[in-house]
């Protein structure tokens, strides 16, 4: 018989069950929130291992969020899925540049991807930004010369691109860019994860 358990207490219910599946494993305080989140979006206990946090990354993602910082997506379904109330709440409001039309016509000139092109338009952003990178290894390279150049400095990266082509060496090259970081090493990730990623933090802001 399956458990009955009333809608609005699913979500609380499947983290209890992560909580027990976890067993013994204790789980950086700071950073539990925000791994418990992704398993419960991704149902991937890899994540335990898989992300990788650098000093205070957690924290410093919160207080850039409490002081009203935008979020810049690689995809529409990261943006779609993180929680714009709140973040509105705080003064601040995601964006994701990788469907503008100009966007697509400057990378076809180019020759260069979506990606890096919209990487360069969030790097003239006035307000300080977090990026929640899901899906384009290309991002992270683009979003670490920039940083090399001196034209963007990220309140936090969260870098998460899922697949084969490039992912695993994007995200190594994101952990010695020398600033904040959440990722995911190795080739799982997603625009979901990335999303997961941004509403534990203002999830812990709201409650």
């Amino acid at each position: 018989m399956p458990e009955i358990v009333k809608p609005m207490d699913i979500e609380k219910r499947s983290f209890e069950i992560i909580t027990e599946l976890l067993g013994e494993r204790r789980l950086e305080p700071e950073n539990e929130l925000v791994i418990k989140r992704v398993i419960h979006t991704s149902a991937d206990f890899d994540y335990v291992d898989n992300l990788c946090f650098s000093e205070h990354a957690v924290r410093r993602g919160i207080e850039a969020l409490r002081g009203g910082c935008d979020i810049v997506t690689d995809t529409q379904m990261a943006r779609a899925g993180i929680n714009k109330s709140i973040l509105g709440q705080l003064g601040g409001e995601v964006m994701c540049f990788m469907s503008d039309p100009d966007v697509a016509a400057e990378a076809r000139e180019r020759g260069v991807t979506r990606a890096m092109v919209s990487m360069e338009r969030a790097a003239a952003l006035e307000k300080p930004c977090i990026f929640a990178i899901g899906n384009a290894p290309t991002a992270l390279f683009a979003l670490k010369t920039l940083m090399e150049e001196g034209k963007v400095r990220p309140a936090l990266v969260i870098g998460v691109p899922v697949g084969f082509v490039n992912v695993v060496e994007s995200k190594e090259a994101i952990m010695t860019a020398g600033v904040p970081y959440i990722v995911a090493r190795g080739r799982k990730g997603g625009s979901n994860v990335a999303a997961a990623i941004c509403n534990a933090m203002l999830y812990q802001i709201a409650r």
